[in-house]
C-alpha cells in the first residue's frame, strides 16, 4: 500500500495524533473529516491497528476507499478483509483481535501481556484460543484480578463463550444479542475460530441508523440520503421512485374513469372519493408499520402469519364500521342537504364501502413488506407507495361500484 507524508505542518500533525489518541473513535473521525487523505492517512500510522481501524471505519463509506490504502497494512489489510462480507453483515463491522492467548498460559503472564496492550487499545475481554484458533473461552477482569497468579487460564476462563458470525446480518445479530448486553462480542466462523471481535455500541448504532432509515425507504428515500446530502445526488435516489408512483397513481385514475358515468349522474360521491381513499390508507400505513417492525425484531416465526392476518381483517372490520358509521352519517345529511336522491342508501354504500376498504387495506400493509421480503428486497423499500396504490384502487373502486349496483 501507497504511504505518503501529511500535507500540514508538523505541529499541527502532531496535535492531531495526540486528539486521535485521546478522543473517541467518532469524535477524532469528526475532527480528521476537515483534513486531507494524506493526512488522515499518517495520522492512523501513528496509532495501534486496533484504535485506527475503528477511526476508519467512522469515515463515511467513499472517503474511507481512498483513506485506506495510506493507512498502512494494518489497517488495510483488516479492511480488506472485511470486504469479503455483505455490507450489511457482521463481518463488515468486524475488527482484529489483540488480546488473544492460550489456555496453558498463566494469569500473571497474561496480566503483563494487558499491561502493554493497554497501551495501544482498549481491552476488554481476553479470548482464549487453541493451537488452531479456536475460541475455547473468554477472560474478564474480574475473574483475572481475583485468581491466583500461577493458574492456568483455562481454569479462570469463561467457557462456551457466546459468540456471532461474521456473515449473519446486523439485524439477525441484533435478535441475538438483545439480551446479552455486552460491550465486545467474539466473532468465529463455522468451525469456531477465532475472526475477530465487533463493537456492541457499532452493532447498536449501525442497527439504529437501519430503522431511523426505514421511513424513509417506505417512500421512495433511500437509507444513503441525509439532510447535507447534495442536491443531485439527492435528485438521482429520489426522482426514479416518484416516476414509479406516477404510473401507480394513473392505475388509481384508471379505476375512477370506469365510473364516469355514475360519477356524473350522482356528483356528491366525487367529494367522498379523498374520504374513502384517506382513512383507508390510513389503516393500511398502520398495518404497514406495525409488519415493518415485526420483521426488523424477528417476531415473524413460522405460524405467525395467520394469526397476524387475522388480526389485521379483525381490526379492519371493527375500524372500518365504527368509522364507516360516523361516515354514512356525514354522507346521509351531505346527499339531503345537495338534493343527491336516495341519501339513505348512499350512506349505506359508504358504510359498506369503507368497511372494505379497510379490511383490504389492513390486509395490504401485511402483503406488501412480506412480498418484498420473499422477492430478496428489503421490505421497506418503497412499501408506502404499493400500498397506497392498492389502497386507492380498493377504496374508490369498491365505492363506486357499490354507488353503481345499489344507486343506480
Amino acid at each position: 500500500m501507497s504511504q505518503t507524508e501529511p500535507t500540514v505542518s508538523r505541529e499541527h500533525f502532531e496535535r492531531l495524533v495526540l486528539e486521535a489518541q485521546r478522543r473517541a473513535p467518532l469524535d477524532v473521525a469528526q475532527i480528521l473529516l476537515e483534513e486531507n487523505d494524506e493526512t488522515v492517512g499518517a495520522v492512523l500510522r501513528e496509532l495501534h491497528h486496533a484504535p485506527a481501524y475503528r477511526i476508519l471505519l467512522r469515515f463515511p463509506k467513499e472517503r474511507r476507499k481512498n483513506i485506506v490504502p495510506l493507512a498502512g497494512e494494518d489497517v488495510g489489510d483488516p479492511w480488506a478483509e472485511a470486504q469479503k462480507y455483505a455490507d450489511d453483515s457482521v463481518g463488515r463491522l468486524m475488527e482484529p483481535v489483540v488480546a488473544r492467548v492460550g489456555p496453558e498460559d498463566t494469569v500473571a503472564s497474561v496480566v503483563e501481556d494487558i499491561r502493554e496492550w493497554v497501551h495501544e487499545t482498549l481491552i476488554t475481554y481476553v479470548y482464549v484460543v487453541d493451537d488452531s484458533g479456536h475460541l475455547l473461552g473468554v477472560l474478564v477482569m474480574r475473574d483475572l484480578l481475583l485468581a491466583d497468579p500461577e493458574q492456568k487460564l483455562g481454569e479462570v476462563m469463561l467457557t462456551e463463550p457466546f459468540y456471532l458470525k461474521p456473515d449473519s446480518s446486523v439485524g439477525d445479530a441484533m435478535k441475538e444479542v438483545v439480551y446479552r448486553h455486552y460491550p465486545v462480542y467474539p466473532v468465529c466462523d463455522d468451525e469456531g475460530r477465532l475472526v475477530g471481535i465487533v463493537q456492541g455500541y457499532m452493532l447498536f448504532e449501525h442497527q439504529h441508523f437501519k430503522i431511523s432509515a426505514q421511513a424513509g425507504q417506505m417512500v421512495g428515500v433511500r437509507k444513503e440520503e441525509h439532510a447535507t446530502t447534495q442536491w443531485p445526488r439527492s435528485f438521482r435516489m429520489r426522482h426514479p421512485w416518484l416516476q414509479i408512483n406516477l404510473v401507480t397513481a394513473f392505475v388509481a385514475a384508471f379505476v375512477v374513469s370506469l365510473f364516469e358515468e355514475t360519477i356524473a349522474q350522482v356528483v356528491v360521491l366525487a367529494a367522498f372519493l379523498p374520504v374513502l381513499a384517506g382513512q383507508s390508507g390510513n389503516t393500511g400505513c398502520q398495518s404497514l408499520a406495525v409488519t415493518i417492525r415485526g420483521l426488523t425484531l424477528g417476531e415473524f416465526t413460522p405460524g405467525i402469519f395467520r394469526k397476524v392476518i387475522v388480526k389485521e381483517t379483525l381490526l379492519g372490520i371493527l375500524n372500518g364500521a365504527v368509522v364507516g358509521v360516523v361516515a354514512a352519517i356525514a354522507m346521509v345529511v351531505y346527499a339531503m342537504y345537495s338534493g343527491a336522491a336516495q341519501p339513505v342508501v348512499l350512506g349505506v354504500v359508504v358504510f359498506l364501502a369503507m368497511t372494505g376498504a379497510c379490511v383490504a387495506s389492513g390486509m395490504t400493509g401485511v402483503l406488501v413488506p412480506l412480498t418484498l421480503q420473499r422477492l430478496g428486497a428489503d421490505p421497506a423499500t418503497a412499501s408506502s407507495i404499493f400500498l397506497t396504490t392498492a389502497t386507492d384502487v380498493v377504496s374508490m373502486g369498491l365505492f363506486l361500484w357499490l354507488a353503481n349496483m345499489l344507486v343506480l
